[in-house]
């Protein structure tokens, strides 16, 4: 094991936990406060604390439990669990069934709906939790070109008639590279091959459209769309997730879904957080629109950069792990806080620092982050 570790070190891939507090946009590591360029807390939801007052000062200790204490199907799916899920129904027109995390939705959704006959085309880059959840699938997987829908359709064409199922798997905006898939084509395609669509709206629920509630919903196309998945712990500064689908696969998850049988319920007071969190989301629209003025100011002056993408998650690709290394330190001394991404996270020779903007942060801090990478 320790020869392993070495060799990681020696490629630049070596790993640490570090212990940091977080503050708003600002986070503080040994003593040092640095602007927080790594955070998934796009609305910038973490630092306010009059939201935290105000669910405080709502909750009655009397109507719920710490703990969930069991899984849902034995004594853990709380009243709250039961209220949050219908607040969502009415919310996106279909079933919602939550999960306790964006991982454990998919990792047991997609080895739950898929059989042996089926066929999975996922695109490239879908996040790591995906691919787990994939590898668990008994049937046969095949990978199309990111954001390629010509070769999506080449491979849809090949496959039709061969399966009994076909489930084409997409993020809607992906996690390491900031560019958005075209629902509308993919949509398109999978009603002309019978197929069916799975997104994972991980980085777009809380951001996407006027009432944040994610891409396929901005789009009209929840009800052309078998399966979305939308993450908490990201916009949402809570956690869990929570999968829209019909009736049929709502109650089959809960049949079949390893990861929503098989552990400990989330506790009432984090879904009652999720609850009061979401009605505060589909009313931020000024966080939303700022989120994008930010980012078109940050991604105008990174033109000549090699980034990627459109949204407000900004990768600027330097290619090899030492490049990207130096370029995170020094960003880091200029008080910048940014980590380098690399193999595993993204492909070999594609190293990159991964900038996420969130609507807390002001022209003059976006301007601060340009002028670390200047220096």
């Amino acid at each position: 094991m320790f020869d392993r570790l070495k060799e990681l070190e020696e490629k630049g891939l070596l790993r640490d936990l570090k212990l940091l507090r977080q503050d708003g946009v600002y986070i503080e590591y040994k003593g040092k406060t640095y602007l927080n360029l790594s955070s998934n807390d796009y609305l910038g939801i973490s630092g306010i604390r009059e939201f935290q007052r105000e669910f405080l000062d709502s909750l009655d200790v009397n109507q719920f439990i710490m703990g969930a204490l069991s899984s849902r199907l034995l004594t853990g799916n709380s009243i709250c669990t039961g209220n949050f899920e219908n607040y969502l129904s009415g919310l996106y027109g279909r079933e919602c069934l939550a999960y306790n995390s964006g991982y454990h939705a998919n990792a047991g959704i997609l080895p739950a709906i898929a059989e042996k006959s089926d066929l999975i085309v996922a695109d490239k880059f879908v996040h790591a939790s995906i691919i787990d959840g994939i590898k668990l699938c008994p049937c046969e997987m095949k990978r199309y070109k990111h954001n390629d829908y010509n070769d999506l359709e080449r491979i849809l064409e090949q496959s039709a008639g061969k399966y009994k199922s076909v489930y084409i798997v997409t993020e809607s905006i992906f996690s390491m590279d900031g560019d958005t898939a075209d629902l509308e084509r993919l949509v398109e395609l999978k009603e002309k091959y019978r197929a069916k669509l799975y997104v994972d709206e991980a980085h777009a629920f809380g951001v996407a459209g006027e009432s944040g509630l994610g891409c396929a919903y901005h789009k009209q196309l929840v009800n052309r769309i078998e399966y979305i998945i939308c993450t908490l712990g990201k916009a949402g500064a809570s956690e869990g997730a929570f999968v829209v689908c019909d009736f049929a696969t709502k109650q089959w998850l809960i049949n079949r879904s390893r990861t929503l049988i098989f552990t400990t319920a989330a506790p009432p007071v984090n879904i009652l957080w999720s609850h009061f969190i979401i009605k505060k989301i589909v009313e931020m629209k000024k966080e939303r629109e700022h989120l994008q003025l930010i980012t078109k100011r940050l991604r105008d002056k990174l033109a000549g950069y090699n980034i990627t993408g459109d949204s407000h998650i900004i990768p600027i690709i330097t290619g090899e792990n030492d490049k990207c290394i130096s370029l995170a330190r020094k960003m880091q001394s200029k008080g910048i806080w940014v980590m380098p991404v690399r193999y595993p996270s993204v492909p070999a020779g594609q190293a990159r620092i991964r900038l996420s903007l969130t609507a807390a942060m002001s022209n003059e801090q976006t301007d601060m982050v340009y002028e670390s990478i200047l220096a």
